[in-house]
């Protein structure tokens, strides 16, 4: 009557290999909607609930929060309705004892369960797909299991012994969907518990190129780890174990090697205490959000030969404009106008006037793309680390609607909300860094784009304003531009364009 299904971590899109799980939603034993919200996971871009596809109880989760599962890796098992079809007997477990927390390894599947789109055929999942799972097919009609009917004694592992009728049968093998030439023992009257292979002598279980890099910059020697995935599967984690094991084994020769060395005089007990007194260093893995924004960072500097040039200009009439829009009453009042919906209106005009800072380089083609639309992004600082939300088409946007698009990513972003989407496909980013109280700054390219424009802290200065000495609000403006799109002139131009309409705001109305 029941039937084991295996969920597995889906693509969640833009290339995603791993994700790291934050909190689960659901405990084992919990009985689940279909397309229900299982658990929350990080991926180097957003925080994502992730929908299960299969209704019906839970019967294991593979891994506790904090571990990092790469795509296609199991998450949890449910069980099910079985199809339609005879009546069935014999226990099924749906993995191995031995995982604490309600949490399993991940074997060979289980006689009853099945992978991937497969399983939800026959199962009758949601026929959603969120990319990389989901059913393509109608679901097949299926009897829902109560939970009273089902046996709930956990095992050794938390996982739940789902008793299920299976037909009497001989042992036969048959392929796994999805994994050619795999057999697998097919249902007998007695199911045995699953247990995951010895690794052989063939591939090293990696899925993730990220561990494989990780493990290559390291001198680590793949093969002679266990993976703690699922199936022996290396992950992250214990490639950085293999890298922490490996220092601390040098820092423990080369303090022999001192004491080697140090006067036969001294004694062992008047050096203990300055050997323990040394702090350790903390070591914070480089991984989420701050590891992909390292990743790209370094990507930045290593392939674009970026320039930067600066100015600084007047902003006290934009000021006087911006107040003056906020301060309208009547049939041509709106929403309040921000400072940084105004530059990134007059960052839109300037790049219809200098489209080439508007591109990307083609390294493999070796050209130039100079790209139709501006998608601007903007940088956001959050508890979780340095964002780039994308305002799309903001060329076709006035500063009404890019303010208004700029604070709802904004709130988005405080609250971790940010779908992997909003986060790319930026042509050029508005960096406002006088937020943080500074005048000035180099920024790193968002690689691929081309350009940069960043803003500091509009401040009272001496100012010679119409031949006089005067205090004005005074702002600096750097771009940050890839020398291989366009020369100095351009970037010039396009940099005194915009400290023009900053300092005359009525620039823009030969744009409107």
């Amino acid at each position: 009557m029941a039937q084991v299904l295996e969920f597995k971590l889906p693509d969640l899109g833009e290339g995603l290999t791993e994700a790291e799980i934050v909190r689960w939603l659901v405990e084992v034993g919990d009985v689940v909607a279909i397309d229900q919200p299982v658990v929350e996971v990080e991926t180097a871009k957003a925080m994502v609930e992730v929908p299960c596809p299969y209704g019906g109880v839970v019967t294991a989760r593979f891994g506790e929060e904090g571990t990092e599962l790469p795509v296609g890796a199991p998450l949890l098992t449910v069980a099910v309705g079985a199809p339609e079809g005879p009546e069935t007997s014999g226990p099924v477990t749906p993995g191995p004892s031995g995982a604490r927390n309600g949490s399993a390894p991940s074997g060979p599947s289980s006689p009853s369960s099945s992978s991937g789109s497969s399983a939800t055929e026959s199962s009758g999942g949601s026929g959603n797909v969120l990319v990389g799972y989901g059913t393509g097919a109608p679901a097949a009609r299926r009897r829902r299991i109560r939970p009273d009917r089902l046996d709930r004694t956990p095992t050794r592992s938390g996982a739940l012994t789902v008793e299920a009728a299976v037909p009497e049968a001989p042992v036969s093998e048959a392929p796994v969907s999805g994994a050619p030439g795999v057999p697998v023992p097919a249902a007998s009257s007695t199911a045995a518990p699953v247990s995951v292979a010895p690794v052989s002598d063939g591939p090293v279980p990696v899925v993730s190129p990220l561990v494989r890099r990780l493990a290559r910059q390291h001198d680590i020697e793949l093969r002679r780890l266990t993976g703690s995935g699922p199936d022996g599967l290396i992950l992250r984690a214990d490639v950085d174990r293999a890298i922490r094991q490996a220092e601390e084994a040098e820092a423990a020769k080369t303090r022999t090697a001192r004491a080697a060395a140090a006067p036969t005089g001294a004694s062992p007990a008047a050096a203990s205490p300055a050997a323990s007194a040394a702090p350790a260093a903390e070591r914070i893995p480089l991984r989420g959000v701050r590891g992909a924004v390292a990743d790209k960072l370094s990507r930045s500097r290593t392939e674009i030969p970026d320039a930067t040039c600066w100015v600084d200009a007047d902003a006290t009439e934009l000021m006087a404009v911006r107040a003056a829009m906020n301060a309208a009453t009547g049939p041509s009042a709106g929403p309040k106008v921000s400072v940084l919906a105004l530059l990134a209106r007059i960052c839109t005009a300037a790049l219809a006037r200098f489209p080439e800072l508007n591109s990307t380089v083609d390294t493999e083609a070796r050209e130039i793309v100079r790209l139709p639309g501006v998608h601007l992004g903007f940088a956001a600082q959050t508890e979780r680390g340095l964002v780039v939300p994308v305002v799309r088409d903001a060329h076709t946007r006035n500063a009404e609607s890019i303010g208004a698009e700029i604070a709802r990513l904004t709130e988005l972003a405080r609250t971790g909300k940010l779908s992997p989407a909003q986060l790319t496909g930026g042509t050029f980013t508005l960096n406002n860094y006088g937020v943080f109280g500074v005048d000035g700054s180099t920024p790193i390219i968002n690689h691929p784009e081309a350009a940069m424009l960043g803003v500091g802290r509009i401040m009272p200065k001496p100012w010679v304003h119409q031949g006089e000495l005067a205090v004005r609000q005074v702002v600096q403006l750097s771009l940050t531009f890839d020398h291989r799109v366009c020369d100095g002139g351009t970037a010039g131009g396009f940099l005194r364009y915009v400290a023009d309409c900053v300092e005359q705001p009525a620039v823009l109305l030969r744009t409107l």
